[in-house]
């Protein structure tokens, strides 16, 4: 691990990038040009702390998982990205490792929606970036691991996640990730991963072995659903994908189908920026 250059490479990319290219916006009291210390804390889901320890060098080894949501909060290239890894003394994901880190050009098109929300995620579900508004929508979903990574599993082993839609919408987006599955692995009939987590799914949800075997097949490009949200109420939203060429990534972009749910969405932007608001200067 180089403490000194890794210190200096953090503070430097901190310090290059503007916050509307975050997603943030411009306040008046704001002395600094670039990202503040807590705001990259809040991008990657970690602590102030250890984001002030790492940019003074005195920091513990940060994990390959932190690394790569330092990458992400930091907006990174692939290069860049490769390079942070390698002062932090790990080596850098192998290019079928990729798939956990978001593209580069996907956060980037991710800072330009704005106020819309969107993420970026694998093809097999795992949340990999969320812009602000997607954080204030639907929660951060970037800190699961193990199988709870993938949204396929959670919406069939935790009640929770069924709990933020409405009941008469269970069935139907049960289908549609499940044929959506079904596509994942017949394009990675070969990999152990997929074929391990749709093992495991057969044996813990006998709704998901159901559907399985009805053996419905069906790429999940566009659809609609509810958000129940705990502060604004129900938001229906449209949602749109834009998938990689190599069919690995996408972009998941969430539109408000009425202007009801558009109200709630600027409301939701509003309470956003209020409590963010109350974060002080670094």
């Amino acid at each position: 691990m180089q403490r000194d250059d890794l210190a200096d490479f953090l503070r430097r990319r901190r310090e290059a990038i503007r916050p509307a290219e975050v997603g943030l916006t411009d306040g008046p009291r704001r002395r600094t040009t670039g990202l503040r210390r807590e705001e990259v804390a809040m991008l990657a889901g970690m602590s102030v702390d250890y984001v002030v320890r790492l940019e003074q060098g005195r920091s513990s080894q940060p994990s390959t998982q932190l690394l790569g949501a330092l990458a992400r909060a930091l907006r990174l290239s692939d290069d860049q990205r490769a390079h942070l890894f390698h002062l932090a003394g790990h080596q850098p994901p192998p290019a079928m490792g990729t798939a956990c880190l978001a593209r580069a050009g996907l956060l980037r098109m991710l800072d330009l929606l704005g106020d819309t929300p969107a993420l970026v995620l694998s093809d097999l579900g795992e949340t990999l970036a969320q812009n602000r508004m997607s954080l204030l929508l639907s929660g951060d979903m970037t800190g699961f691991e193990g199988d709870r990574r993938y949204h396929v599993y959670r919406w069939f082993t935790d009640p929770a996640l069924r709990a933020m839609h409405p009941a008469d919408e269970h069935d139907h987006q049960a289908r549609v990730i499940v044929a959506d599955l079904r596509a994942v692995a017949g394009r990675r009939h070969d990999d152990p991963t997929v074929a391990r987590l749709v093992e495991k799914l057969q044996t813990e949800s006998e709704t998901f072995r159901e559907l399985w075997t009805e053996h419905e097949v069906g790429v999940r490009r566009a659809d609609r659903k509810t958000i129940m949200h705990a502060r604004v109420g129900p938001v229906l939203v449209d949602c749109e994908t834009l998938v990689t060429p190599d069919q690995r990534q996408l972009l998941l972009v969430l539109t408000p189908a009425d202007a009801e749910s558009r109200e709630r969405l600027e409301l939701l932007r509003v309470v956003g920026v209020e409590e963010f608001a109350t974060v002080p200067e670094s």
